[in-house]
C-alpha cells in the first residue's frame, strides 16, 4: 500500500465520525484510530493503554534511598506513607470517565498493581498503579488538573 492511499484514509478517518479504520489489501493491511474529541473514556472492548515506571535500578542502589515526603507542595504537608509520584507531565483523572465513580478512595485498600488514577499526556491515557500494598491515606491531585513529573498523587499507608 503506498503513502498517497495511507494519507488518503486519514484524511477520511478524520472527516468522519469513525474512531477506528482498517483496510487490508492482499496481505498489507493498515489500521487507524483515534481517541473522540472531548472523551477520555475507553471503550471496554478497547485495550487501555498502561505505563508503570520504576527508578532505574542501578542508580536506585547506588544513591541512598528517597524520602518520600520531601518536597511537598508549598504549604501543604504530606501525611507519612507511601508516595506515588506523577510519572510524567499531563492530565490527572480520578475516574475512567466523568459519569463513572473514583479509582479509588481515602481508606480504600489497595493491592501493588491496581490503578490509582489516568494521566493524560499527548491525548494518550496512562494508568498509573499501586507500586505497593495498602491503604489509601490521601488523594492529592483531582480530575482535571494539570500534574507535573515527580509531582505527589497519592499517600498509601
Amino acid at each position: 500500500m503506498d503513502l498517497r492511499k495511507i494519507k488518503k484514509l486519514i484524511d477520511i478517518l478524520e472527516e468522519s465520525n469513525l474512531s477506528e479504520l482498517e483496510i487490508k489489501e492482499g496481505e498489507e493491511s493498515v489500521r487507524l484510530s483515534r481517541m473522540p474529541t472531548g472523551s477520555f473514556a475507553a471503550h471496554a472492548a478497547q485495550p487501555v493503554t498502561h505505563v508503570h515506571v520504576e527508578p532505574p535500578r542501578a542508580a536506585a542502589a547506588a544513591a541512598p534511598a528517597p524520602d518520600n515526603t520531601s518536597a511537598p507542595a508549598p504549604g501543604r504537608e504530606l501525611p507519612p506513607g507511601h508516595v506515588v509520584r506523577s510519572p510524567m507531565v499531563g492530565t490527572f483523572y480520578a475516574s475512567p470517565n466523568p459519569e463513572a465513580a473514583p479509582f479509588v478512595k481515602v481508606g480504600q485498600t489497595v493491592k501493588s498493581g491496581d490503578v490509582l488514577g489516568i494521566i493524560e499526556a499527548m491525548k494518550m491515557f496512562n494508568q498509573i498503579e499501586a507500586d505497593v500494598s495498602g491503604t489509601v491515606v490521601s488523594v492529592l491531585a483531582s480530575t482535571g488538573q494539570p500534574v507535573e513529573f515527580d509531582e505527589p498523587l497519592f499517600v498509601i499507608g
